[in-house]
């Protein structure tokens, strides 16, 4: 990891293991506001409240996710093969530009998740994307969109019909 991205996360204010003895409450005051880093002989440990770890890493578990869909994306569009069972191979459903907009879609709903911390949109791309292949791949549903046999054409509602 490269100093700049450390920076972003450990404060520069270093407390020793024996200050944290001697002033629990003002580190841990300290620590409200932004995170500290604690050094005890070589080793460093980092102080930060529980939900700005939260955010960490599930910022880190959907980078992951983003990650695998990116791959999944380029491999099928590099004309690679992906297994049925893998979890991400109901992407085999879109061609390359379908592709391209999934990962268009994935990259914003990224963004929005780093900005504001709320990964929701992202999980409802990759839902709607997955619905999207199932309906694609779904031979009922292939039937029912050519099936002219059953269409009923509709009507004009008369004025009898409309409730006031």
């Amino acid at each position: 990891m490269n100093s700049s991205s450390r920076n972003s996360i450990y404060s520069d204010e270093l407390i020793s293991a024996t200050e944290l003895n001697r002033q629990p409450g003002r580190v841990l005051d300290i620590a409200l506001n932004r995170p500290v880093t604690i050094t005890r002989n070589d080793q460093a440990f980092a102080l930060l409240r529980r939900e700005e770890m939260a955010g960490h890493i599930k910022a880190a578990a959907m980078t992951r996710v983003v990650v695998e869909v990116i791959n999944v994306a380029y491999q099928l569009s590099q004309g690679k093969e992906i297994g049925d069972n893998h979890e991400y191979g109901w992407m085999k459903a879109f061609d390359t530009e379908e592709l391209n907009e999934l990962v268009t879609e994935v990259m914003n709903a990224c963004s929005v998740g780093y900005d504001t911390g709320n990964w929701e949109e992202l999980d409802v791309v990759i839902h709607e994307w997955h619905e999207s292949a199932i309906a694609i791949n779904s031979p009922e549903l292939e039937k029912a969109f050519i099936d002219n046999d059953d269409e009923v054409p509709l009507t004009p509602p008369t004025t009898e019909s409309v409730i006031a």
